[in-house]
């Protein structure tokens, strides 16, 4: 979680552009960021994949009012409402975004690399599939997921140092200095017409991811652990932590289309 999710990326723009606050060219080219293209297959009218600009137009075209973002792991199918055969590619890719009005779609990346290392072109296919109309799985509301991760922090950062991490070497002083110096750029988390309080819990959870996968051994080689069972035992202990980073991402990235909801409501 030291990096936003594509899927994060796709339903902050798209959402933007939906409700016409972003030029289309602009809000492709966040969505793709550091990759080499992105294209969007399956799309109902469309009967080749197309690119992320047309992609996204038609969405909008296709009655879609806004995007949700699903981030699942195995035991925990958070923000998806089926069926299997889509919530089966979202848990292999480990995030996925689902259409709110508009036909029952969601999209789910398939990444390549292709090119030696130093050079690598990573190209994102987002496979169009039908889904469920049901409620997402486990997604919190913003301030529910804003009071979690005020404890989930406490309990990361005494967890780094119980186990030690801030003496675990040079892996993971280089990785917690990198996650500082992004913050500080002052980057744009979300996209134009998200709440104040989304980009707070969004920053707080990807705070908390950050210092979970430091602790974990992400970027530290297990770091100070010297044993099996104590590498076991760390994670065990901030598996609850993760969760509740993940749970949090999504109800930041969410908050667009839950803003327009209560406002129609």
């Amino acid at each position: 979680m030291l990096d936003e999710p594509r899927s994060g990326r796709l339903a902050a723009w798209g959402n933007a552009l939906i409700a016409g606050l972003a030029a289309p060219d602009d809000a492709a080219q966040e969505v793709i960021a550091g990759d080499s293209a992105h294209r969007m297959s399956g799309l109902p009218g469309e009967s080749a994949p197309v690119g992320l600009t047309l992609g996204l137009g038609r969405l909008r075209a296709l009655g879609v009012t806004g995007l949700r973002v699903a981030l699942p792991v195995p035991g925990h199918p958070l923000g998806l409402s089926g069926p299997p055969e889509f919530n089966a590619r979202a848990m292999a890719a480990g995030e996925a975004v689902v259409a709110v009005g508009g036909p029952a779609i969601g999209f789910v990346p398939e990444v390549t690399e292709v090119g030696p290392r130093g050079d690598v072109h990573v190209g994102v296919e987002w496979q169009c599939l039908e889904v469920r109309d049901a409620p997402p799985a486990d997604v919190p509301s913003l301030g529910e997921a804003e009071r979690e991760l005020a404890e989930a922090l406490r309990d990361a950062t005494a967890a780094l140092a119980r186990l030690d991490v801030a003496g675990a070497g040079p892996a993971a002083q280089a990785a917690l200095e990198a996650y500082r110096s992004r913050a500080e750029r002052g980057r744009e988390v979300l996209a134009p017409g998200y709440p104040p309080r989304a980009v707070r819990v969004l920053e707080l959870a990807q705070r908390v991811g950050a210092l979970v996968a430091i602790a974990t051994g992400a970027h530290t080689e297990h770091g100070g652990a010297v044993s099996a069972s104590e590498i076991a035992a760390r994670a065990d202990l901030l598996r609850p932590v993760e969760r509740t980073a993940r749970r949090a991402q999504v109800a930041a990235y969410n908050a667009f289309v839950e803003e327009a909801e209560r406002r129609r409501g």
